[in-house]
C-alpha cells in the first residue's frame, strides 16, 4: 500500500488547522516538504513537546515521506528560541545520516510564523500567490503533530488519539494525549481543574481560536484538529471582544475608523504582496447599509485573502476595531454568493518593510491579554481514556463521514466506524475507545461496556 492509501485508510488530516485530508495534501509535484514546527499561536506547546520527545519518529517519517513523494529536500521550520527542540531534531538527523536531505530552518519568534504561507516564504523565499496553496510553488507543509500521525499510519495505526495543550486558568498546564471525542470537561479535569469560577474557553490559540462560553462547554469534544484548550477569565480582553456584534462593530467603525491603515501595514498577507487592504474594507463596509450590495467590489472581494490571524484587530488598530471579524463575515457572504478569488490575481511586490513589521510573539500575547500564561514550560504528558466519547462526523474539510455502525454495536479501538463518501474529499473515522456505539445526529457516541 502506498503512502496516500495508508493516510486515507488511517483518516489522517491536518492536526492544527482546518483539517485538510493529508492524503490529498501530499499529492502532486512536490519539490520541498516543509515540517511546521513554529507552533504559530502563543501559549500552545503541543508541537514543541512532540518535537522534543518524538524526534526520532519525526525525522525517520519525514525521510520516508520525502522519498515517497520524490521531494528534493525536507526542512523543519522552527523558531530560534526552541533550543531543546532543535537539539533533539539535529541529533536524530545526524544519527540517521540525513544531514544532506533533511534541514532545519530557524526563524525569529514572531506571529504568525507558523502560518503556512508565511512559513513557505521564510523557508524558501518563495511567495504563494493570492488564493493559492503551497503546492503552487512546489511545497507541501505539514505540522509536527500531523507528521506523528503519518508515522502511525505507515504502521497501519489509525488516527484515534490527539495531543493537545491545556493551559491558562488551570492548576496544572499540560500536554494531553486523549482519545478523539473526549469531552473538554474531562480535559480540564486532567489539567488539575479551573482556578476561577467565571471563565470562557478557547479552542485553539488566543489569536485565532474559537471562543466557547462556559454555559456551552458541555457540548465540546476533542476533534482531530483540536490543538489546545485555553481557559481565560470572563472579564478579559478576548472574552469582551468576542461579545461585540458585527452590527455594533460596523457602527463603531463608521464613527471611529480614522483610516490610519495600520491594519493594512501590519497584515502578513499584504506584506507579502497580496492585494488585501483591511482599512479599505472597513471603510466601505462601515459606510454601506447593505453588505450584499458590496460583494462585487474589488476591495471587498480581497477579504477572501484574509488568513484571519487577528493582527489587524489585536495588535494594529489604535481604535479597538475588528477588521478580522468583518473579513470573516464577508468571506462567508462571498462564499454563499458563489464568488471565488481568481488564483494569482493582483499579486504585487513584497513590502520592503516586511522584516521590520513582524510582530514578536510575546507582544502579540501582551495585546491579547494572555501574557500571564506565556512563559511556562511543559515537560509532562498526561495520557488518559474517558468512559465515553463523542466523535464528530465532520472533523475535516470536505464531506461528512458516513456511519458504518448500527446502534448498540460493540466496537474496538481503531475500528472503522465512519467512511469518507465515495469520490468525495473527506476522511475516515475510527473508534477511539472500546465500547458500545450509537449514532447521535452528526456524531457517534461510544460508551465503555
Amino acid at each position: 500500500m502506498i503512502l496516500k492509501d495508508k493516510l486515507f485508510a488511517a483518516g489522517v488530516v491536518g492536526c492544527g488547522g482546518a483539517g485538510f485530508p493529508t492524503h490529498v495534501k501530499l499529492s502532486g509535484e512536490i519539490e520541498h516538504l516543509i515540517i511546521n514546527g513554529a507552533e504559530c499561536e502563543p501559549l500552545l506547546r503541543t508541537d514543541r513537546y512532540i518535537m522534543t520527545n518524538f524526534a526520532s519518529e519525526l525525522v525517520r517519517t519525514a525521510e520516508a515521506v520525502r522519498q515517497e513523494i520524490s521531494a528534493d529536500k525536507c526542512t523543519f521550520g522552527l523558531k530560534s528560541g526552541y533550543k531543546k527542540e532543535i537539539a533533539a531534531l539535529k541529533e536524530q538527523i545526524s544519527e540517521n545520516g540525513l544531514a544532506d536531505r533533511i534541514f532545519i530552518h530557524t526563524m525569529d519568534s514572531f506571529y504568525p510564523a507558523g502560518d503556512e504561507q508565511t512559513l513557505v516564504r521564510e523557508v524558501t523565499g518563495k511567495t504563494v500567490p493570492p488564493a493559492g496553496i503551497p503546492l503552487d510553488v512546489g511545497c507541501a507543509v505539514t505540522n509536527a503533530a500531523t507528521l506523528l500521525c503519518i508515522s502511525d499510519a505507515l504502521k497501519d495505526i489509525p488516527f484515534t488519539d490527539k495531543f493537545l495543550t491545556v493551559t491558562g486558568e488551570v492548576n496544572h498546564p499540560t500536554v494531553l494525549k486523549v482519545p478523539i471525542g473526549t469531552s473538554f470537561y474531562d480535559c480540564l479535569s486532567l489539567a488539575g481543574g479551573v482556578k476561577c469560577d467565571d471563565y470562557i474557553c478557547v479552542s485553539g490559540g488566543p489569536m485565532m481560536g474559537r471562543i466557547i462560553e462556559k454555559a456551552d462547554l458541555d457540548k465540546e469534544f476533542v476533534t482531530k484538529t483540536t490543538s489546545g484548550i485555553l481557559v481565560l477569565r470572563n472579564d478579559g480582553y478576548i472574552a469582551n471582544h468576542n461579545r461585540i456584534s458585527v452590527k455594533h462593530m460596523l457602527n463603531r467603525a463608521h464613527s471611529a475608523c480614522i483610516q490610519c491603515s495600520y491594519c493594512t501595514q501590519m497584515c502578513p498577507r499584504h506584506l507579502m504582496g497580496h492585494p488585501l487592504e483591511p482599512h479599505k474594507i472597513m471603510r466601505k463596509t462601515a459606510l454601506c447599509a447593505d453588505i450584499n450590495g458590496l460583494l462585487s467590489d474589488p476591495d471587498i472581494k480581497n477579504a477572501l485573502l484574509c488568513c484571519e490571524c487577528g493582527i489587524c484587530e489585536t495588535y494594529a488598530c489604535p481604535m479597538d476595531l475588528q477588521p478580522r471579524k468583518i473579513n470573516s463575515m464577508l468571506k462567508k457572504a462571498l462564499g454563499e454568493a458563489g464568488i471565488r478569488y481568481p488564483k494569482g490575481e493582483g499579486m504585487g511586490d513584497e513590502s520592503p518593510s516586511r522584516e521590520l513589521r513582524k510582530v514578536p510573539s510575546k507582544k502579540a500575547a501582551v495585546r491579547a491579554g494572555v501574557v500571564d500564561y506565556y512563559d511556562y514550560e511543559i515537560t509532562e504528558l498526561i495520557c488518559a481514556e474517558p468512559s465515553e466519547v463523542y466523535e464528530n462526523l465532520r472533523q475535516h474539510i470536505g464531506a461528512q463521514s458516513e456511519p458504518l455502525i448500527r446502534d448498540g454495536e460493540r466496537v474496538t479501538k481503531g475500528q472503522l466506524i465512519a467512511k469518507c463518501p465515495d469520490g468525495k474529499l473527506g476522511a475516515n473515522l475510527h473508534a477511539s475507545i472500546d465500547g458500545v456505539a450509537s449514532v447521535h445526529g452528526c456524531a457517534i457516541r461510544i460508551v465503555k461496556a
